[in-house]
């Protein structure tokens, strides 16, 4: 223990810390100064830790929730988390502004080179995310793909083609468009359209996709989802409400638990498939607000998602 070491090695202990903690040198330096090993200086750093002479601490900044992330990665086994602030009555184009934010600094710190990046069309969050970001100045060589059918209604359309054409820009990379709706009449219009080249090319990357950036929606629809026109008939959504669902990614819905909620509907889907989904290496769910909280505990429990930005709210509800 610290109080039976001789005084001699206690006041080296300090030395070294006090020089490596307070004054800035490193270990090197240190080393020189005091004509010690490097290596010698390294075990008395973590000896010192170890004895209590020096005690490390961190404080959290305001508005930051390292403790109640490592919290949600341990209880649904999440690859990270982030949380951003958020007030009890605050708006949910607020909560869309402040997950955006997070989300583009995150795509904007963790993008490696030669990433495809999979991202939805119909989420008013996503799009929050491309106007938060900065634009990457480091050549990535990246392609962006919709990884659910971007044609729709034309007024809404434009923010489907906006949000992957913008994405591919901010990151010096291309887009790769999905010239189909998210949701067809019909299994045999569905069937005409994935023999479309231009739609089979870019479903052909899907199995490349090694970072998603999805929207997690509830089972009513988002009004930018409604106004594109890729949305069910309220007998379809009153069809999936009794099978128990409770929300969806890329328009695939899922119960409580996380389990798929298989209908005839999903034919008519142009997307990603969950099981895609889940087999992508960064799949990063970007949604928030006591509306979509069901949505997302089905999302995480369904391990659908691997990364998840939400807000502090949302957050503790999930705990």
């Amino acid at each position: 223990m610290l109080s039976t070491r001789p005084i001699e090695e206690l006041r080296l202990l300090t030395k070294v810390s006090h020089l490596y903690h307070l004054d800035g040198l490193n270990q090197r330096e240190i080393a020189q100064r005091l004509s010690l090993s490097q290596a010698t200086v390294s075990r008395l750093l973590k000896r010192a830790v170890a004895e209590g002479v020096v005690r490390i601490t961190v404080s959290m900044p305001t508005g930051v929730f390292s403790d109640l992330e490592e919290a949600l990665c341990r209880q649904y086994g999440l690859r990270e988390v982030i949380v951003v602030d958020c007030e009890a009555d605050d708006d949910e184009a607020g909560i869309q502004r402040s997950l955006g934010a997070a989300a583009a600094f995150y795509v904007e710190t963790t993008l490696k080179r030669n990433e495809v990046i999979g991202i939805s069309s119909w989420s008013a969050t996503l799009l929050a995310m491309v106007d938060a970001m900065h634009p990457l100045s480091r050549p990535t060589g990246a392609q962006v793909v919709q990884i659910l059918g971007g044609i729709g209604h034309p007024e809404a359309e434009v923010h489907a083609s906006r949000l992957t054409d913008r994405l591919a820009k901010l990151v010096n990379g291309t887009a790769k468009f999905l010239t189909a709706p998210g949701l067809v009449g019909s299994i045999h219009a569905r069937d005409v359209l994935l023999a479309d080249p231009y739609v089979a090319a870019s479903i052909a990357l899907f199995d490349q996709v090694t970072l998603a950036l999805v929207g997690i929606g509830s089972v009513q629809p988002s009004e930018l989802l409604a106004r594109s026109g890729n949305i069910y008939s309220e007998e379809e959504l009153d069809m999936l409400r009794q099978g128990g669902a409770v929300g969806d990614i890329c328009l695939r819905f899922f119960d409580a638990s996380g389990n798929p909620v298989i209908t005839p509907l999903n034919e008519r889907v142009i997307g990603m498939p969950l099981e895609k989904l889940q087999r992508v290496d960064r799949s990063v769910g970007i949604a928030g607000g006591r509306r979509k909280l069901q949505a997302i505990r089905g999302a995480v429990l369904g391990h659908w998602i691997n990364v998840l930005i939400t807000d502090r709210c949302t957050a503790e509800h999930l705990l």
